[in-house]
C-alpha cells in the first residue's frame, strides 16, 4: 500500500517557513564559503554552526548514518558527497545540500556554485539546472499531477542537451525529511504509474514537497562510490543540483527555502 501524503495545516506551513528560512540561510553561508583552498569539511562546519546557532538541528547529521550536516559534492559528484579533507580549487563546481529541523519541521534545499572562474560549460550547466526547477514549479499548482512537474524539468534540461538523473528523485517533506510522494525530475511513463507502481497524485493545497533536479552534462547514469554514500556520474562528466522545499497553495506555489541571493 502506498504511503499516505500528509496535508499540512496553515500553522504547519508557518513552522515550515521558519525551518525553510534557516535552511536557506545555511545554503547562503555555504555558497559564500566556496573558495580556492577551502576544504569540504570547512564548509560543513560553517553549515553546522549556523543551523545550531539559529536554534535548529542539522537534519542530515546522523540521518541513515550520514556523518555530516551538509552534503558537499564536487564536479562529477552528483549528491551525498561526504565532507572531509578534499580541497576545492578554482574551476570546480560545488553542489551543497542542506537540511534544518526547527520545531519539528524540516527544510531541505540545495544549490551548485562555482569556485572562482569556471568553464562556460559549467556555467551553463549550473544555470540550466537552476532554471529547470523554475520550469517545473510552473506546474506545482492545484489540479496538476506530480508527473507534470518532472515532465517540464526533463523537457527543459534535454532542450539544452543535458540529461536528468533517474535514480534519485524529489520527495514530500514535513515532520520527516522524506515523506510521500516521490517527485521524479523526469517524465513518468504510463507503465510506471498505477497500482503497485509509482503513484502520480494530483496536487492539492497543503502538500509540501522538495523538488530537486539533478542534471548531468553527459549521460544520466550514476553509481555509488565505495563509501556507500557519494553518487557520481558514470561517465565522469559534471553534474549540478538545485532544490527547494515548496508548499502547494490555492494559487502560486510558495518557495519555503528561497534566499534572496540564491
Amino acid at each position: 500500500m502506498a504511503e499516505s501524503i500528509i496535508i499540512k495545516s496553515g500553522r504547519d506551513i508557518e513552522q515550515m517557513r521558519q525551518a525553510g528560512r534557516i535552511t536557506a540561510g545555511a545554503r547562503s553561508i555555504a555558497r559564500q564559503a566556496v573558495a580556492d583552498g577551502v576544504t569540504t569539511k570547512q564548509i560543513d562546519k560553517l553549515v553546522h554552526e549556523f543551523i545550531v546557532k539559529s536554534g535548529a538541528k542539522p537534519t542530515f547529521l546522523g540521518y541513515g548514518g550520514f556523518p555530516a550536516s551538509a552534503c558537499v559534492s564536487v564536479n562529477d559528484e552528483v549528491i551525498h558527497g561526504i565532507p572531509g579533507k578534499r580541497v576545492i580549487h578554482n574551476g570546480d563546481i560545488v553542489s551543497i545540500d542542506v537540511g534544518a529541523t526547527y520545531r519539528g519541521f524540516v527544510g531541505d534545499c540545495a544549490g551548485t556554485f562555482p569556485c572562482g572562474e569556471v568553464s562556460e560549460d559549467a556555467k551553463k550547466l549550473i544555470a540550466v539546472t537552476r532554471q529547470s526547477f523554475f520550469e517545473g514549479i510552473k506546474f506545482a499548482k492545484v489540479g496538476y499531477r506530480i508527473s507534470d512537474i518532472g515532465a517540464a524539468i526533463q523537457e527543459y534540461v534535454e532542450s539544452h542537451g543535458y540529461s536528468v538523473v533517474r535514480d534519485y528523485v524529489g520527495h514530500g517533506v514535513g515532520r520527516e525529511m522524506h515523506e510521500a510522494p516521490e517527485v521524479p525530475n523526469y517524465r513518468v511513463d504510463r507503465h510506471e504509474r498505477g497500482f503497485g507502481r509509482r503513484p502520480d497524485p494530483r496536487l492539492v493545497a497543503g502538500m509540501t514537497i522538495a523538488i530537486e533536479p539533478m542534471v548531468n552534462i553527459g549521460g544520466y547514469q550514476v553509481k555509488v562510490l565505495d563509501n556507500d554514500w557519494t553518487v557520481v556520474t558514470v561517465d565522469g562528466t559534471l553534474s549540478a543540483h538545485y532544490e527547494n522545499t515548496i508548499a502547494i497553495t490555492d494559487g502560486e506555489p510558495e518557495i519555503l527555502t528561497m534566499a534572496e541571493d540564491i
